[in-house]
């Protein structure tokens, strides 16, 4: 670690509570009336909570980020990292269940079902599952990897600017139209890229779409590699090879993967096992399915490949998650 890095972040004791901090002061509870909410809690996972309340016209919220980096000594069991964010200015239906389009994007502000959200989201991270995004290193490693591997020995809070990548992911998050596996795949899938965009603030980096590949500066080429990776998600029970990805998206197979590691931060093969196996915990832990079961649906010739890649991605043979 460097000597000045205590200069770059904003270290606490006690983590500030994100609405506190978007409303500049305390909201009592009887003045937060909940709209929607969410949660899902698997062991080993990223596990997240979405809470929407009903905004009253009168605050004055400032959208906030924040990244949590909690380290217990000696007790490697309670490390987690947490993204939380406070967003306002997103619309939400109350019929959105029975398919009342006419609040989408605002179009009718005389709609009697449309109410103005304030939004508040957490992801938490276990150490378990960021060590998937650490590779081996020659030399010092980066800051990145040292607190994805939990090397930093203190616990700190860093607000975050939202930029507008960070706030397109969160719209999508709190605004899909998905449902139960689709639902999960997807959030997963979008948690990574929160996760992607939150280190790359807290460094300071550059923005993160001056990329490196020259032809991706071309924004048809960049739409291509978008959809590969949309398309990868779509097929997590059928597995799809490079070459057929670089053909239903029309683009040469080397400018796909560079493409796609510069956009993504990941090779296209590390990408698509890690959201098979989050899935696959959502199946077994979440659905209760059995591991043959689990196995098929994800497209595995035999359950002993299935056990072996999960086991490598979670640490964690399949049958072990069911009595976490």
């Amino acid at each position: 670690m460097t000597g000045n890095f205590v200069d770059l972040w904003l270290i606490m004791h006690n983590t500030p509570d994100i609405l506190a901090l978007a409303h500049k002061q305390i909201l009592m509870q009887d003045q937060l009336v909940l709209l929607q909410e969410r949660e899902q809690q698997i062991p080993g996972s990223v596990n997240y909570t979405i809470n929407r309340y009903n905004r009253n016209p009168q605050w004055n919220i400032e959208d906030t980020g924040m990244l949590v980096y909690h380290f217990a000594k000696n007790k490697t069991g309670e490390n987690y990292l947490e993204l939380r964010f406070c967003v306002s200015g997103n619309v939400y239906c109350r019929k959105k269940d029975t398919e009342c389009d006419r609040c989408q994007f605002s179009a009718s502000k005389s709609c009697l079902e449309r109410v103005d959200s304030l939004d508040v989201v957490s992801f938490k991270f276990s150490p378990a599952h960021l060590s998937q995004f650490v590779k081996p290193r020659k030399g010092n490693a980066v800051l990145t990897d040292d607190i994805l591997n939990f090397k930093h020995s203190s616990s700190f809070t860093r607000i975050l600017p939202l930029c507008g990548k960070t706030r397109m992911v969160l719209e999508g998050v709190l605004n899909h139209t998905f449902s139960d596996s689709l639902e999960n795949i997807y959030i997963n899938a979008q948690t990574q890229m929160l996760l992607l965009y939150s280190l790359d603030c807290m460094l300071g980096e550059k923005e993160i779409d001056v990329v490196n590949c020259k032809f991706l500066s071309n924004e048809l080429d960049k739409e291509k590699i978008v959809k590969a990776r949309e398309i990868l998600l779509e097929h997590i029970g059928e597995p799809i090879t490079i070459k057929e990805l670089s053909r239903k998206v029309a683009i040469n197979e080397c400018y796909l993967k560079k493409g796609f590691k510069e956009l993504f931060g990941t090779t296209i093969f590390d990408f698509y096992q890690s959201q098979r196996m989050e899935h696959a915990k959502y199946l077994l832990y979440e659905k209760g399915l059995s591991v043959t079961e689990v196995s098929m649906m994800l497209g595995y010739s035999s359950i002993s490949h299935f056990s072996t890649a999960f086991k490598k991605h979670t640490g964690l043979k399949p049958c072990e998650l069911l009595f976490r």
